[in-house]
């Protein structure tokens, strides 16, 4: 697969910069983030346990991902968090590789791999620069990740370069972040960026010299924007203390209660079976 660009800033193309310079435009402005009294990003790890999630039915990206695995099969996930995707092609999965930058959150994948039964290893490090110490696999996963990754050429490549039978992307079809947009104007008065998008993605893999299948689909949001948990998770990205969590919650519940698109891309790379 060709990359048209590099880490060490040699030339990339249109989309590859796009993609880069709409994720640099979410940087919180320098004098708010000093005046945040905790860090504002990151999640509580709890928030990715896969054994914690209701099961649903198959999603596009995980019906593809099971069409393409063999009996027995192996599966990496890269970002894999608590590992929902991967546990979730349990069975015909006999075997899930999962990495992640978190050590607490392959400690959760681990745990709940033990607890399906599934023979399973784990990664820790940040894709792609821990790559060639991870193993092949039939099916390679990676959930709503990419919109964490500004270099995303080598990503995508090693993704590719990993799957011996089919590369599986899910990513929301906006930015998630785009959601608290309004409240960024409520409470700083400051306009935050619509982008990249997963038609952005298509124009990087386009560049990449991928032709993914691409299936959309609707799911309501599944958090209940009033829990405890999710009102503190957003007044911390918001940088406001504590005492502004009531009026946090209040904005929240004023919000439109909207349908999440979700974007399902995978593609066979070459030489697969």
């Amino acid at each position: 697969m060709p990359t048209p660009t590099t880490t060490d800033g040699a030339s990339r193309s249109d989309a590859l910069a796009r993609w880069a310079e709409q994720l640099a435009a979410w940087a919180i402005p320098e004098e708010i983030l000093a005046r945040a009294p905790e860090p504002p990003w990151g999640f509580p790890a709890a928030v990715f346990r896969a054994s914690a999630r209701p099961q649903e039915p198959d999603s596009p990206s995980r019906a593809a991902a099971r069409e393409a695995l063999p009996a027995g099969g192996s599966v990496l996930d890269v970002g894999c968090g608590g590992g929902a995707a991967a546990l979730g092609l349990v069975p015909p999965a006999g075997q899930v590789t999962g990495v992640d930058a978190s050590a607490d959150l392959l400690a959760l994948f681990a745990a709940d791999a033990a607890a399906a039964g599934v023979a399973h290893s784990e990664v820790h490090g940040t894709w792609p620069g821990i790559a060639p110490a991870v193993p092949a696999a039939d099916v390679v996963v990676c959930a709503h990740v990419v919109y964490n990754v500004a270099d995303i050429g080598p990503f995508v490549a090693a993704l590719a370069g990993h799957a011996r039978r089919r590369v599986v992307l899910e990513m929301t079809a906006r930015h998630p972040l785009c959601a608290t947009a309004p409240l960024w104007q409520r409470f700083w008065d400051i306009d935050r960026p619509q982008g990249p998008s997963a038609d952005d993605l298509l124009d990087v893999l386009s560049d990449l010299g991928v032709t993914p299948t691409v299936v959309r689909a609707n799911r309501p949001g599944h958090r209940d924007r009033t829990d405890p948990a999710h009102v503190s998770m957003v007044r911390r990205q918001l940088c406001l203390p504590a005492s502004r969590g009531a009026e946090v919650a209040a904005a929240l519940a004023e919000l439109p209660d909207r349908p999440v698109e979700i974007v399902a891309m995978w593609w066979d790379p070459a030489g697969a079976d």
